[in-house]
């Protein structure tokens, strides 16, 4: 697990390599992702676990590239359960941060919201 301390609410990458970034984890949220859920400043993510190896890489360039949210993964013999959370500084960005993470068909529909 990861901590986000007093982080600047920004993303460290480049336009160019932010758009990437994106592809890349909506093509993750395509292939793999099985459910979402999400209360308030925490999203909840559920990936097959074939997908382990992807996600942790996920999880650690996320970590690199915007420190302020906290990522607990937990990894089960049967799932991959990712939850991230975005702290109250952030409550106003958290729709936009927390789509990036599903595919693109679902982040304009909306979340699962509780």
């Amino acid at each position: 697990m990861t901590k986000a301390g007093s982080a600047p609410i920004a993303c460290t990458l480049n336009p160019g390599d932010y758009k990437t970034r994106l592809a890349w984890i909506a093509d993750l949220a395509r292939d793999a992702l099985r459910s979402q859920t999400r209360c308030d400043l925490q999203l909840e993510l559920t990936y097959s676990v074939d997908a382990v190896q992807r996600v942790r890489e996920m999880v650690r360039k996320e970590q690199d590239c915007c420190a302020f949210l906290t990522f607990h993964l937990e990894e089960r013999p049967d799932e991959i359960r990712l939850t991230i959370k975005a702290p109250e500084s952030a409550r106003g960005a958290a729709d936009m941060l927390f789509a990036q993470f599903l595919p693109s068909a679902e982040a304009r529909a909306g979340c699962g919201c509780c």
